[in-house]
């Protein structure tokens, strides 16, 4: 196969051999890669009037994925995380392709120079306890949806658990009695267990004594008994904060999304002294310096740290006298 002149078959094996049979990525990186591409598939049809199945290798130089970039951010006002995350997937592409294609290494490593962008760090967001707890109040746990709600709202800031990761969750996941803890699949396929304290023990205890509707193996299922989405929980966790706003004046000013539970269960576990290397673990981070933005968020952290340090003297500044000699030296001049 020579890669110049079939891309769309270069293409699939990229998504079917080397990313799902070989590495097998996770169905959100799946998911987010070929978007990706779809939208650089559009773009070539606009730009330089082919069909997919037209293009080849040397029409995806860097001048062209350079002006893709671009187009994300003009034409679709994209931002800057989004345009590297797009860039992150045509990276991935063409890696595999310099293995494919080495006739086309230059080609291959132009565009794989192609820098990411920086762009602003922001502090991130998270909930202080009385605003989990005033979230926590709302769900009606005398119903059905309020007691699921409930319990996954609970689950989620107690374990910090992503929102692919929870609605993934089946009843078999979750492990009670001595050692209690919850058995997620994260990032990479990569298994991790995570503890759970009495108060989410309880709950979920009697959140599997309900009757299964239609027979769900999910742990939080919808009211067909199929999973949740990722939307559904969001917009759950949207009905809570917006009755909890009414009374907790602090959450008005703040986005809560599920994942900014997470970052409220990672900043729980560090202001209770929880060493970093732990927290990554819990969260099922791969590297520390993910971990590390939460020392940076930690403002009570910094300030406790700043109480430690010992003042500087303040000592009278003493006028520079110089002695015999000097002056000798200098009216000698």
């Amino acid at each position: 196969m020579s890669g110049a002149n079939h891309l769309a078959v270069l293409t699939e094996r990229w998504f079917t051999d080397r990313l799902m049979r070989h590495r097998g990525v996770s169905s959100n990186t799946i998911a987010s890669y070929r978007d990706t591409f779809r939208l650089l598939f559009a773009f070539a049809q606009t730009r330089l009037g082919k069909f997919p199945s037209q293009l080849t290798l040397r029409d995806f130089d860097a001048p062209f994925i350079g002006a893709f970039l671009e187009d994300l951010e003009t034409s679709r006002s994209a931002s800057v995380r989004t345009r590297n995350l797009r860039l992150t997937a045509v990276r991935s592409f063409f890696r595999y392709a310099s293995f494919e294609e080495p006739a086309y290494s230059a080609h291959i490593q132009r565009v794989l120079a192609i820098p990411s962008k920086r762009c602003d760090k922001w502090q991130l967001q998270f909930l202080t306890r009385p605003e989990i707890e005033a979230i926590l109040a709302y769900p009606d746990r005398s119903s059905w949806l309020g007691r699921r709600d409930h319990t996954l709202l609970l689950l989620a800031v107690q374990t910090g658990l992503r929102v692919s990761e929870i609605v993934d969750l089946d009843r078999d996941s979750v492990m009670l009695g001595r050692g209690a803890h919850v058995r997620c699949i994260g990032k990479g396929r990569k298994e991790r267990s995570t503890p759970l304290t009495k108060v989410a023990q309880q709950a979920l205890q009697c959140w599997l004594k309900e009757p299964r509707k239609r027979g769900a193996t999910a742990l939080f299922p919808n009211v067909h008994g199929g999973k949740l989405s990722s939307d559904g929980v969001q917009a759950l966790l949207n009905k809570y904060v917006a009755k909890a706003r009414e009374h907790c004046v602090t959450l008005r000013s703040k986005r809560v999304s599920p994942h900014v539970l997470r970052h409220s269960a990672a900043m729980e576990l560090l202001q209770a002294g929880v060493d970093c290397s732990v927290i990554a673990l819990w969260l099922g981070h791969e590297t520390m310096e993910t971990t590390l933005t939460y020392l940076h968020a930690h403002l009570e952290l910094k300030e406790s740290a700043l109480a430690k340090l010992k003042p500087y003297e303040r000592r009278r500044a003493e006028r520079f006298r110089p002695n015999d000699r000097l002056l000798e030296f200098l009216n000698a001049l």
